[in-house]
């Protein structure tokens, strides 16, 4: 298909488009475009922010002073909020999108099928968790406020809502009404946002252990007030309250990461509004998901990925026994699996050193957001490592397990450092580029040279047709060696990453588990060390999923 820069006609998507011709904009009506521009970026930033810092106050106030703002004060506001962002989508839908030269191009680079689909299948668990929390919730309906079932109820609209949005519209670039576009697109992205940062709150509460002051030894966890009914005189009316309470725990990684998703789309979506075409066009290509002849990368990475996941298990089981044994074995298959991916990461950074593709020129939204978002969700891994290296150091306590954990975070910083610059090098790369066949008769020797070519030229799998008597007879190309070897790597990473995260997201705390960061920081220090750096941590992996995926694809 044929683009402009990333930008396309909506028509070139299939779209059926009925819009006005497009008139270049004269010099002084540029300078109006650009001057709205700000404007609106400006204000639908103040509107962000806002929104944020507000909603940052009352998640504070209902942990430390849950008398002064209550969970239900909160459950009204999100409520409130997401209602209100729900009305401005369906406005879009409706009315917006449906204008006369309101949607003139498509971005073919934002919102890729692999990334809605993902949105698709976080966004089921999420419902699936909001169904839970409302079965829940019911059985407490006796004596609790209603707000705790109609929450939950307006999550799950809005997730219906917006993720049928963000399919069929995430590649748009609106050309009317664009301040108020911009708003409403930061209006999405805030509140998507606000629904991140009060589930990882109610997540690390959930999850965080102290120290017993008695025994530091003994841990104890620390609970929201909202989520936890059994200390009060507030009893479930049905028997089932438990398993569904602990069944929407589980589902709380998934919600993380769909609004996570949500508004990164949002934020390109918001940027991509009043963008037009570049003048100059080229070849855009289309990159299809190949496995064929890939073998190294998925087979470690399996193997990876299914080890971590037993001693995961074993890790969880055991842990709450205050087991040494537990925490070193789970020491050590990170310490094994992040230096695995350090080693294959430092290979393809020689390969893309070896490499003599160009570097993409052409700006594209997606591809800084992609950046930014990787190194800046590297610094909670950095955070909490940086931390426990000066703690294991200063403290002295260098026995097996403290050992264990001092290498464990080592070996994480030179894998953050290498995996950063591996991706980052494999998004800005041109990607390989596609060549036809010329057609090829019975003459052998033609046959022989034209094989050569085409190998020389290290273009993607292609297929050759041997047209002789009577009989069509094709002949495949294979991968060179430097695209071959990315792929394996990047789907090696893929699935070590993948591990990286499902072990945090589904409960694994160590920096808990070992009292070293207490005993050295304070109780409330290390606490908040790692209730920041951990949920950035784990959205990193996940974020590195997707980026890796999208090195395999352009490899």
């Amino acid at each position: 298909m044929t683009n402009a820069s990333e930008v396309m006609p909506a028509g070139e998507l299939g779209e059926k488009v009925h819009r006005s011709p497009r008139l270049a904009p004269s010099p002084s009506e540029a300078t109006i475009r650009e001057q709205g521009s700000k404007r609106g970026c400006l204000l639908s930033g103040i509107i962000c922010t806002n929104i944020l810092f507000l909603v940052s106050a009352l998640v504070s106030s209902t942990v430390f002073n849950p008398k002064g703002v209550s969970s239900i004060h909160l459950q009204g506001f999100q409520s409130a909020l997401i209602l209100l962002t729900t009305a401005w989508i369906v406005y879009y839908m409706g009315y917006v999108a449906n204008e006369d030269r309101a949607v003139l191009y498509k971005d073919a680079h934002a919102g890729p099928v692999w990334l809605r689909g993902g949105l698709v299948l976080f966004g089921g668990c999420s419902l699936i968790m909001d169904v839970f929390k409302i079965a829940n919730y019911v059985g407490y309906m006796h004596c609790e406020s209603p707000m705790m079932v109609v929450f939950p109820a307006v999550q799950a609209l809005f997730i219906l809502v917006q993720t049928y949005f963000l399919w069929f519209h995430a590649k748009d670039c609106v050309q009317l009404q664009r301040n108020v576009t911009r708003c409403g697109f930061m209006l999405c992205l805030s509140t998507n946002l606000v629904v991140w940062m009060t589930t990882v709150t109610e997540e690390s509460l959930h999850q965080t252990v102290y120290p017993d002051e008695r025994n530091k030894t003994e841990m104890h966890s620390v609970v929201a007030s909202e989520a936890d009914h059994s200390n009060g005189s507030c009893k479930c009316s049905h028997t089932a309250c438990g398993i569904f309470k602990q069944a929407y725990y589980y589902l709380y990684p998934f919600n993380i990461e769909y609004s996570l998703f949500a508004a990164t789309m949002m934020y390109v979506m918001w940027k991509n509004v009043g963008r037009l075409m570049d003048d100059h066009a080229h070849h855009q290509h289309t990159h299809r998901l190949h496995l064929k002849g890939i073998l190294a990368g998925p087979v470690g990475g399996i193997i990876m990925l299914v080890t971590g996941i037993a001693t995961f298990v074993y890790y969880d089981v055991k842990v709450s026994e205050n087991s040494d044994e537990a925490l070193m074995l789970h020491y050590m298959i990170n310490t094994v699996v992040v230096s695995l991916m350090s080693l294959t990461t430092l290979a393809g950074c020689v390969i893309y050193w070896l490499d003599e593709r160009n570097h993409v020129l052409e700006k594209n939204p997606s591809r800084s957001l992609d950046v930014g978002l990787l190194l800046g969700a590297s610094l909670g891994s950095f955070l909490i490592c940086y931390f426990t290296v000066v703690a294991v150091i200063a403290s002295g306590k260098t026995e097996t397990l403290n050992a264990l954990n001092l290498a464990c975070s080592l070996v994480t910083i030179l894998q953050l450092i290498l995996q950063n610059v591996f991706i980052i090098e494999g998004l800005n790369r041109e990607p390989f580029k596609e060549t036809h066949a010329s057609p090829i008769f019975s003459n052998p020797h033609a046959l022989h040279a034209n094989q050569e070519v085409h190998q020389r030229q290290s273009t993607r799998r292609s297929t050759v047709v041997i047209i002789t008597a009577g009989m069509h007879m094709p002949v495949a190309l294979g991968l060179c060696w430097k695209r071959r070897v990315l792929k394996e790597i990047c789907v090696f990473l893929l699935l070590c990453n993948i591990l990286l995260w499902i072990m945090p997201a589904f409960g694994a705390r160590p920096q808990f588990n070992n009292p070293l960061g207490f005993d050295f920081y304070s109780v409330t220090t290390w606490a908040a060390v790692v209730n920041i750096g951990l949920p950035f941590s784990i959205f990193y992996r996940m974020h590195a999923v997707a980026s890796l995926f999208e090195v395999y694809l352009t490899s």
